[in-house]
């Protein structure tokens, strides 16, 4: 792979790599995200704040001061200074674009003159926005006191530049004094794919105004500058838009919730639309009639009640590390540095992904660009992309960010709040959008393909702790997991897979598997004519019980993959459950007797700790099993303050969403999974390469090994692979089953459930063999009356029903 110059000495490298330590083995490609925070910087904070006395503002005029130190130092970062900028500082971007849509007054007068119509008779401006916009500019189109709203496409605005340039403005109209001002929201660098947009525009803008129906508008700029100002140099020398919003945490990781609105000095006689006012942003107010009177400082005026001021004092550390870690030069600033730096891994990344092809010529990544990434100047480091299959077809970018993940990548997935620019790039029509929404997809779903069209993409991007190596290891994953190196192609047609097997025996239920706790090792039902009890939740004590950390969060195999090594045993005469750890001398015995209204009946002196936790997006109530549990749990995995908890039956039940009702324990999403050993056996023939994450190589699981990592309750053997997937419902014995859907698979069939070690294998294969979805089983519930006696029998006959 070829090399791309590097912007940093050797010793700077060493001294951010240390910096980041933390990351072991991941790889961090989410800048646009967020920066992350280094730890030398968080040293200076903590060294700061636990050094001295920092008050509530309104009772130290020494924190006003360092305030005001720190609102100077935001000028400098941006080059500017306080004479020409005022910073009002907010929650960050959103809050300040909020902040401007309320507080921009359309109807004021044009220049402070005062030679113009009264208010009352001078019509609104406009508020434009450029579609290619976050959607917190978006949403200030429903606060904004006008009537007149308009969008602009990406081209016009160009457009407008490119007329400037040649004469356009020549002959123009001058703004008409009976409109009041307008007000044009434009980001400086697009979120979703890293584009600059040249900030001549802002100068344009603002003296020649924009064409067609806003000819003769005079418009105030706001520049939505946190995706640019995270990696790119603003100049509020050179560059001068009316207001200017920020992030502080795109810059420097830490802290979050703080940013600005940068507000030109004379761009202030425009927010005069403010209505709401608390704490100390008001020079007198009376309680019992309606009288109040502003501060006359803007950012007095603007900050309402108590400023986040450790954050805002924590910002003098973050910006004197960052320029300590890499250093101005004589003709460069840190920022300008590091934009080199981060471009130069985009434009690396760019051109690997364009060279990657299939064995039949075909492109492996649909790249969406508004530039070739030859000049930082136009282009930031963000890359976004969709990968394809060798037949053209889209790999879901909710399946590429699974096995990302399963290779220690971050990226990022979806539409990045950004409707306007995927739309555009995904060349999806406003019927395509609402037919999706219809479909069921919304934002921030895993809903990736619909009718084989992509509703989002995936996007990388690069900042100042990054190395060519972080490029290399997704280069690496995408070749790996997604290049056909044969003419093959995917599974085209199941009736091929079907065609290869013949009938040899009857379908039958091989073995029952439950899982009491959550992401642990499984209690195995075997031999034939051995039976198992059923609940109304599936299968009885099935994920009744979940480790959680100090916090109260359910801890999986994603987080702590040797929670599999907890293995347990359950004596349904006794209603007990011995948990067994290879490491731990001694075995845990955990009483099964039902929890039904244990609060009521157990003895005042006996512990009762009722805890909460989260299971899938549901608050989950559960008893706390006490102090011996905790210790245990604690050991078998190498992790303090960690406690054992069983979900409470008292309890109102979970249940499915968006399916009918059918109530869970703390299953992920249906009763049942079941699991076809035939197909598994289908896939392990698949498999090129067992080689784990980092090592290629390895020998191939066994088959019941390979069944394991699927983590099935019904495990049934047919004389066919795959035809399971064609079912609508399943008869096992005596009882009758409902099939929900397909189960789309994780990282966590990449664990090996007998030592805990990841691999790369069989999630790659799932996405190659079945065009990028990642699905292998299928989910089941009740259909009809469940009796109290009911069981499962292993062995037990198969057959299922087609539509």
């Amino acid at each position: 792979m070829e090399q791309t110059p590097s912007e940093y000495s050797a010793e700077e490298a060493s001294k951010i790599a240390y910096e980041f330590r933390r990351l072991q083995d991941k790889c961090y490609l989410d800048h646009a995200g967020t920066a992350l925070y280094g730890e030398s910087q968080m040293s200076a904070v903590q060294t700061m704040l636990t050094g001295g006395l920092f008050c509530n503002p309104h009772t130290s005029r020494t924190m006003e001061d360092l305030i005001d130190l720190v609102r100077f130092r935001v000028l400098r970062w941006f080059n500017t200074r306080s004479a020409d900028y005022s910073v009002v500082f907010t929650s960050g971007t959103t809050a300040s674009l909020k902040l401007l849509a309320e507080a921009f007054d359309f109807t004021a007068a044009q220049s402070a003159a005062g030679e113009e119509p009264d208010q009352s008779s001078r019509q609104a401006g406009a508020f434009v926005y450029l579609r290619d916009s976050h959607t917190s500019v978006l949403g200030m189109r429903q606060v904004v006191r006008t009537e007149r709203i308009g969008v602009i496409e990406r081209s016009e605005l160009l457009q407008s530049l490119a007329g400037s340039r040649s004469g356009w403005s020549n002959g123009k109209k001058s703004p008409l004094h009976h409109r009041g001002p307008s007000l044009l929201a434009m980001p400086a660098q697009c979120n979703f794919n890293g584009v600059k947009y040249p900030l001549e525009l802002l100068e344009t803008v603002s003296q020649n105004g924009l064409p067609g129906p806003y000819e003769g508008d005079a418009f105030q700029v706001c520049l939505d500058a946190a995706s640019y100002v995270s990696t790119s140099y603003l100049d509020l020398t050179r560059h001068k838009p009316s207001f200017v919003c920020v992030s502080f945490y795109k810059i420097f990781g830490y802290p979050t919730g703080l940013g600005a609105l940068l507000v030109r000095k004379d761009a202030e006689r425009y927010l005069t639309g403010k209505r709401y006012f608390g704490g100390g942003t008001v020079q007198i107010a009376m309680s019992g009639t309606d009288f109040h009177v502003p501060r006359t400082r803007l950012s007095d005026r603007f900050e309402d009640g108590t400023l986040n001021f450790l954050a805002v004092a924590s910002l003098l550390a973050c910006m004197e590390q960052l320029e300590r870690l890499i250093p101005p030069t004589p003709t460069r600033t840190t920022i300008e540095r590091i934009s080199q730096h981060a471009f130069q891994l985009a434009q690396h990344c760019y051109r690997q992904l364009q060279q990657l092809e299939h064995a039949n010529g075909s492109k492996v990544v649909e790249l969406y660009h508004d530039t070739a990434y030859s000049d930082g100047r136009s282009q930031g480091p963000i890359v976004n992309f969709n990968v394809l299959n060798d037949d053209g077809g889209y790999v879901g970018f909710a399946e590429v960010a699974c096995m990302a993940s399963n290779h220690g990548i971050y990226l990022r997935t979806g539409c990045f709040c950004n409707p306007g620019a995927c739309q555009r790039h995904l060349r999806l029509s406003d019927d395509d959008i609402r037919r999706h929404f219809q479909a069921g997809h919304v934002c921030g779903d895993a809903n990736d393909l619909i009718d084989g069209q992509p509703t989002g993409s995936v996007r990388v991007s690069f900042g100042y702790m990054n190395r060519l190596a972080d490029v290399e290891r997704l280069i690496g994953m995408i070749s790996r997991c997604y290049i056909r190196r044969s003419v093959m192609g995917p599974l085209v047609s199941r009736k091929e897979v079907l065609a290869r097997y013949k009938n040899y025996d009857r379908a039958r239920l091989v073995q029952i598997c439950l899982f009491p706790i959550k992401s642990c090792g499984p209690f195995r039902v075997v031999g034939a004519g051995k039976e198992w009890p059923l609940s109304a939740t599936g299968l009885l004590y099935d994920r009744e019980f979940v480790i959680v950390d100090e916090h109260g969060m359910a801890i999986t195999q994603k987080k702590v993959a040797t929670l599999c090594l907890i293995r347990p045993t359950i004596n349904l005469a006794a209603k007990q459950m011995t948990l067994h750890h290879p490491d731990v001398e001694q075995d845990l015995i955990v009483d099964l007797a039902d929890t039904d209204d244990q609060s009521d009946h157990r003895p005042a002196d006996a512990p009762f700790r009722l805890c909460q936790t989260k299971v899938c997006q549901d608050n989950v109530q559960g008893v706390d099993c006490g102090e011996d549990a905790a210790d245990w749990v604690s050991l078998a995995l190498g992790v303090s303050g960690l406690r054992l908890l069983r979900q409470t039956r008292f309890h109102e039940q979970r249940t499915r969403r968006n399916r009918s009702e059918h109530q869970l324990s703390l299953n992920n999403q249906a009763q049942f999974l079941l699991i076809n050993r035939t197909s598994v056996r289908w896939l392990s023939d698949a498999v090129d390469d067992w080689g784990d994450v980092d090592d290629d190589g390895a020998n191939p699981p066994t088959i019941d090994s390979l069944v394991d990592r699927f983590r099935g309750n019904l495990i049934i053997e047919t004389s066919r692979p795959l035809e399971e997937a064609d079912w609508s419902g399943v008869t096992i014995g005596k009882r009758q089953f409902g099939v929900d859907g397909p189960c789309t698979r994780c990282q966590m069939i990449c664990i090996d459930q007998a030592t805990g070690k990841k691999t790369a294998e069989p999630l790659r294969t799932i996405c190659r063999e079945f065009g990028g979805k990642m699905r292998f089983g299928i989910y089941l519930s009740h259909a009809g009356t469940l009796s109290d006696s009911a069981t499962l029998v292993v062995d037990a006959s198969v057959s299922g029903v087609y539509e």
